[in-house]
């Protein structure tokens, strides 16, 4: 749009539309990366050994499973999903005995997460598939581009805001 017509729709009252701005949201990286992410999260679902299952509390059980009993604050570093959403996740793994919680015996205030049996069986089934979904997810991406990707998301995930 010429100065001249921005002048003039400016005059009129009429509002800028983003086409008109330069602006088409179909390619900014904020629509596309949840793009990918709902096309991942659907992957995930249609591949997952257990319907109720959700890639964050996945990740929750990986993550307790590696580190061993942990803090929800523990959980809340090494997974970056935020203390509320956390609580909630900690929740419905309580509610289908994939983890337990206890007091820490060093701060009776602290509530500790641990993975049972039934959590350990789950998560090391689920290891093939999510390799599988990961593929899935990467889709036609060859393995430079796969490598690139991990890495470009890694260094937009620690740039300072």
């Amino acid at each position: 749009m010429t100065m001249e017509q921005q002048d003039k729709a400016s005059c009129s009252g009429r509002h800028q539309t983003p086409a008109e701005q330069g602006y088409d949201f179909s390619e900014q990286v904020g629509h596309l990366l949840r793009k990918a992410y709902q096309r991942h999260t659907a992957i995930f679902q249609r591949h997952c050994s257990d319907s109720q299952l959700t890639a964050i509390q996945f990740v929750t059980l990986c993550t307790v499973m590696e580190r061993g009993p942990s803090s929800l604050t523990d959980i809340v570093k090494a997974t970056d999903i935020d203390p509320a959403t956390i609580r909630g996740v900690i929740k419905r793994l309580t509610a289908r005995e994939w983890v337990t919680l206890s007091a820490d015996p060093a701060d009776q205030r602290k509530v500790m997460v641990k993975i049972t049996e039934s959590g350990e069986a789950l998560v090391e089934s689920m290891i093939p598939v999510a390799h599988q979904i990961t593929d899935q997810t990467m889709g036609k991406l060859n393995p430079a581009e796969r490598i690139a990707l991990l890495h470009l998301l890694e260094k937009m995930n620690h740039s300072e805001s």
